[in-house]
Formats: C-alpha cells, structure tokens, sequence
C-alpha cells in the first residue's frame, strides 16, 4: 500500500509512466538496427549495454555516424575508470597504465587480463574496441584519443590526493566529468550536426559536466563514505566539521545541511552556462542527449537541498517525474521552464539563517533572468479536479502493474541517477 500512497500524492506520474511506456519513449529512445552493424560494432554495443544499458539507449538515439563514435568514446572512457577503480591494480602498474592508457588504441593486440572489475571484458576484450576506435574517420579519432589522454592524466594525479579546495574540486570534476563534455561537444561538431562553436567553447562544456559531477557528488555522500571515498572539498566541509564523516552523525545535522546547502549552491553557478550550451544545440538527438541529464541534475538537487535524508540514507527522484523530465525537455524554453520550476522550488527552502542563503537567493536570481516563467511548461504540473479523480482511480486500479513496470524503462531513467 505504500506504493498506493507514493502514486496517490503525484498522480501525474501515473499517467506520464504510462504515456512513456505506451510510446512516449520512441521520442527519446528509438530502436536502432542491429542487423545493420558489423561484427565488431555489435559486439561494442553489447559491451555497452552490459557495461550501462541505460547509456545505451541515450547513445542509439544519436543521429547518423556520432551514435558510432560515441559508443566508442564511451566504451575507451569505460575501460580507463576500470582501471583506475581497479584496487588490485598496484600503483606503480596503475599511475603508468593511466598515463598511457590512450596510445594503447593505437596498439591492435593490447589488452589487459587481470582485473577484477566487473566491467573487465572492456579491458580483456579491448582489441575489439580499439579496432573500431581505428575504423572511425581520422577527425573522430583524434578528439577520444586526446581526451582519454587527459583524462588518465587527471586520473593518476587523483589516484593519492584528497580534495581540499574548491578550486580542486573543480578540476578534480574537469578531469573525470568537464572532459567529457568537451569530448562529446567537439564529437557533435566534428559530425556537423552542430556548429562548429559548440565544440570550441570548453568552458561552456566544462560546466555540462561538472553540474551532472558535482550533482552525483553531493547526493552520494553517505555512499561515497561507506565505501572510503571522499569527494567533497575540505575547504567546505571542515568549516562544518573536524572531519567529513562526522556530518553523518545525529548530533552534526544542522550543520551537516548547511555544509550540504553551501556545495549545492555552488553547483547552481553552472545553470547559466547549461541553458547557454544548450540553447546552440540545433539537432534534436544531441539536443534529448544533452539535456535529459541536466534536468534531472537539478531535479535532483532541488530533493537534496536542505534534506538531511542525504547523510541517512538515499534521496533520489521519482520514477514518474523522470519520465516526466525526459519527455519534456525535448526544447530549449521547455528546459528553461524546468529548470525555473526548480530553483523555485530550493528558493521556497531556503532557510533564513543559512549561511550561504545570500549567495543561493544570487544565483537562483541569475537562473530566473535566463528562464521563461509565462511558459506553459512552468505550469505543467496543475491539474482539473477530474483529471486528478480519474488519475487516482486509474492508480488505485493498477498500482501494482506500475509497480514492476519494464527494466528498460527504469534502467534509462537511472541515466539520469547516476
């Protein structure tokens, strides 16, 4: 019956997870052809959907020969983070193997056997990747081969130093998470489905990043401390606290929230830049592709934001309002209005006597400046007296086929938790 509830108190999820699972994902997901491709290409795309199947369904939604070149891009960046989470890997083995790690696409016989990762076939199984890495045209080739080359860099500097400042954190984030979007943005000019200033400015697509890095660092603190990992900055934290873990004690959490509401803030900062990198996207697949993840970013850290669920346990969003996210955000006045619908949403929690409540109420009035709020998105979620009766009734009807709807379509909302 507590699911019952949980559709009861939003009953629009219910009808958007049944309008996406009755179609609506052919907007976002279409199908592609697997008969289509050769040995090789099958076989990376099978090592994608092992490896992330919901990655998989936003890459075989690109359009033309950047689907290719982005799987490849994936499958090259998923084979360095195994080896770098590789704990079995000695550093004097591993700080080398990162260094190098992208001349080896160029070496048709490497591979590597000994890892315990679970993602270890892109490791054993390279040769196959780095063939196809090698059929992509010249100009793809270059941009995954430089930006894996400065991504293990980053990696192997990382491998023994904590985060302390924020400027850290920032690069600490343009290492595993900013490279990528300047990766994927030059990927999209080069197949001249965007402007070629989309893949010039770095700074725009650094900040694509570090906003989904920064976003899944900050929700994942009680994880991240379970396993050993510590991803917050010390400059922040230790205003708070003598050491980060003491956040999750009971006795800390008002101050743990106010360390918490200070990153998020911080993460704000880069909202301006998404909806101007985001606003030059003409392609509808680059478009769904980029902005999905960033609207569940700030769905995500609008739950977060002064929760002190986040040092007990794991907030996430609903399934039903990521449905809802990824059906809308498919243009750039929709993903405006979503975005303005969010920061609302942190500005009406903004307590009084937090210490960083000036510079959060500074930022979200840069957000608002950027945003539409006459936009009919702004108001998507009010709905007539009989639609929410026939909602609630469809909900109480088939609440528990809602319950174990497909795999599929959990997994490619999980795009956006992870």
């Amino acid at each position: 019956m507590e699911l019952l509830r949980k559709w009861l108190g939003h009953p629009e999820d219910i009808y958007n997870l049944l309008r996406f699972k009755m179609g609506g994902y052919r907007v976002v997901m279409p199908r592609m052809d697997p008969d289509s491709l050769g040995c090789g290409l099958r076989t990376c795309y099978r090592y994608l959907n092992q490896t992330s199947r919901s990655f998989a369904a936003v890459i075989q939604a690109l359009d033309g020969e950047l689907r290719h070149a982005v799987c490849i891009f994936y499958l090259v960046l998923r084979a360095l983070d195994t080896v770098e989470d590789d704990m079995s890997i000695p550093l004097d083995v591993k700080v080398p193997m990162l260094q190098e790690f992208h001349s080896y696409l160029y070496q048709p016989e490497w591979k590597y056997m000994e890892s315990k990762e679970k993602d270890r076939q892109v490791l054993e199984d390279f040769p196959t990747i780095s063939m196809e890495f090698r059929n992509l045209s010249k100009v793809y080739q270059d941009v995954i081969s430089d930006i894996c080359h400065k991504m293990g860099v980053g990696m192997a500097e990382f491998l023994e130093k904590k985060v302390d400042s924020q400027h850290e954190w920032d690069k600490y984030c343009h290492y595993v998470a900013g490279l990528v979007g300047i990766g994927l943005s030059r990927l999209f000019s080069a197949s001249e489905l965007e402007d070629s200033i989309v893949g010039q400015d770095t700074e725009l697509a650094n900040s694509m990043g570090l906003f989904l890095q920064k976003t899944n660092i900050i929700r994942d603190y009680l994880e991240d401390q379970m396993e050993g990992r510590e991803f917050w900055p010390r400059e922040v934290w230790s205003r708070y606290a003598q050491k980060l873990s003491d956040l999750a004690k009971p006795e800390n959490i008002e101050m743990a929230v106010q360390c918490l509401n200070e990153l998020i803030t911080n993460a704000l900062h880069h909202v301006p830049d998404v909806l101007t990198y985001l606003s030059r996207l003409k392609n509808q697949s680059v478009f769904n592709f980029c902005a999905i993840p960033q609207v569940m970013a700030i769905a995500t850290l609008a739950a977060c934001y002064n929760n002190k669920q986040v040092f007990r346990g794991v907030v996430k969003i609903r399934k039903g309002q990521a449905v809802t996210l990824m059906m809308d955000a498919t243009n750039i006045q929709a993903v405006k209005a979503i975005m303005y619908q969010y920061v609302e949403e942190i500005y009406q929690k903004i307590p009084s006597t937090d210490p960083s409540s000036n510079k959060t109420q500074q930022v979200i009035a840069s957000i608002r400046a950027m945003s539409l709020p006459g936009s009919s998105m702004a108001s998507r979620h009010h709905y007539s007296p009989i639609y929410l009766s026939c909602a609630m009734l469809l909900a109480a009807l088939s609440w528990q086929y809602l319950s174990t709807l497909s795999k599929a379509t959990e997994e490619y909302v999980q795009a956006g938790e992870n």
